[in-house]
């Protein structure tokens, strides 16, 4: 295990994390914030950190997957925590646990709160706690090897264990060109949003905090009645940027490369977008009696498949209040998840779909047993070990399923567990759209975190690191190295 160059890289997030916290100080400074003195004693607590980190370049710079999975999974929680500590130092979340959960849930694109009232929050504090959405998104690591590039040659490690999907590949051959096209992409559509808010005469702060959470994929409303108070033409806007931000980056590369034929033969678009209509135009049937007009039940529809699939967490009416056959649609596309190589969580479409394909292909070999059959996706053969971790994802994520939370309804329990693991913000009954996660006790909070970061982490990273034999292997080699 090469200790020395994960803590070469954790020392790189603290001293990213440092630049980041510059931005809610300067917010401070623009509305003349006295909380914001937080924010500026973390600034140099994760500079200091990060520069004794870094300091000691380490002599065996090649890492492997064990590594990769290790150094993210830890990079993430060191992140959080230290980006979790200015809202209990300025008093907007006294709390750890719960200042940990808004910030995991910030940081995971999750969208779930603690806050029951989010406009007394400072300025700043609300930036930031937009903003984390937004470095979230796309991934801390993808930001870094896009901006410096690591020693090594084995940086696909860290992406790899960062980025949603099965299967995690490069656009270009070098990973930095990759990351630095996929923030690109990012930056631009997160600008060409942020213009159109403006257009729709909303100030800049709040289109830029929209912007952030719609882009990330992450959902903190910066108003205590979400999005509902918008107007029709920014609900719309969000709508469509969710469901443009769910869409695997690899298509928005295609497009720029110009090979249009690539991009809408994307096989999971296509079952993205099926998903997305289908489930649009039942929802509209089902709640148009609820609504004066059949646009404003459309508009509702769309928002709320929009959120959910891309695990957004906006939320432009009370969705609870729908019919069933609405909610247990909802409820499904909570698992599905959006695309892969996207800013959303979920299980994703793909997985779906190659489960699905396994599933056809295991009865046509009974029917057939001498015949041969490969499971294909986007028109490539699917490897037998992308099978096989798909089929161990699903027993994982069985796994965390199963867990103990406080003595409230199975609905509210239910769907907390599963917004939290799947990234999506708000659940249903107690944990839906017009209210919290604050009622549960503190051990149910700590809980939803793992599940949090498990579901933004793609579950092995906080498995792997929660495991016993993990922390044996090292012991043991530790001890050779001490016997030597």
């Amino acid at each position: 295990m090469n200790f020395s160059m994960i803590r070469y890289v954790i020392g790189l997030v603290m001293l990213f994390e440092s630049a980041f916290l510059s931005l809610p100080c300067l917010i401070a400074l623009i509305y003349h914030e006295k909380k914001g003195f937080s924010f500026w004693i973390m600034l140099f607590v994760c500079l200091i950190i990060g520069i004794l980190f870094v300091m000691k370049k380490p002599k065996k710079t090649v890492y492997y997957a064990k590594e990769g999975f290790l150094t993210v999974a830890i990079s993430w929680i060191v992140m959080s925590f230290f980006g979790a500590l200015p809202f209990v130092i300025n008093g907007d979340i006294p709390s750890v646990v719960d200042a940990m959960f808004e910030t995991v849930s910030g940081f995971t694109t999750t969208g779930s709160s603690i806050l029951t009232d989010v406009e007394a929050l400072a300025r700043c504090s609300l930036f930031w706690r937009s903003f984390t959405h937004w470095v979230g998104g796309m991934g801390v690591f993808v930001f870094v090897l896009a901006v410096m590039p690591l020693v090594g040659g084995q940086n696909i490690h860290l992406m790899r264990a960062e980025s949603p999907g099965p299967s995690v590949g490069k656009l270009v051959p070098k990973i930095r060109k990759t990351s630095m096209i996929l923030y690109k992409i990012y930056i631009f559509m997160t600008i060409v949003m942020v213009v159109l808010l403006l257009l729709g005469k909303l100030p800049l702060f709040d289109s830029l905090l929209l912007a952030f959470g719609t882009a990330g994929t992450g959902g903190f409303s910066i108003l205590n009645s979400g999005c509902a108070s918008y107007s029709p033409y920014i609900q719309y806007l969000i709508a469509i940027f969710m469901i443009l931000f769910g869409v695997n980056f690899n298509v928005y590369y295609f497009i720029l490369i110009k090979k249009f034929k690539d991009a809408i033969h994307y096989e999971e678009l296509k079952y993205y977008l099926l998903f997305i209509g289908a489930s649009v135009a039942m929802i509209t049937y089902n709640i148009h009696s609820l609504f004066p007009t059949i646009e404003q039940a459309f508009r509702h529809a769309l928002f709320q498949v929009g959120t959910v699939i891309t695990t957004t967490g906006y939320a432009s009416t009370d969705f609870n209040k729908w019919p069933e056959f609405s909610k247990f649609i909802l409820v499904m596309l909570m698992f599905s998840g959006a695309c892969a190589g996207s800013t959303g969580g979920g299980m994703k479409v793909s997985r779906l779909v190659i489960m699905l394909k396994t599933v056809k292909k295991e009865l046509l070999s009974y029917l057939h047993p001498r015949t041969v059959r490969k499971v294909k996706f986007n028109g490539r053969i699917v490897e037998h070990e992308v099978i096989r971790g798909i089929n161990v994802y699903m027993i994982a994520y069985a796994f965390v399923l199963i867990i103990s939370i406080d003595n409230f309804d199975f609905t509210s329990n239910f769907t907390a567990v599963v917004a939290t693991l799947n990234n999506i913000g708000p659940g249903l009954n107690i944990v839906g759209p017009t209210g919290n996660f604050s009622m549960y006790s503190n051990l149910s909070k700590i809980v939803m975190i793992f599940d949090m970061l498990a579901g933004r982490l793609e579950l092995f990273p906080m498995l792997l690191l929660i495991n016993p034999y993990t922390w044996k292997e090292i012991k043991i080699r530790k001890n050779k190295k001490i016997k030597k």
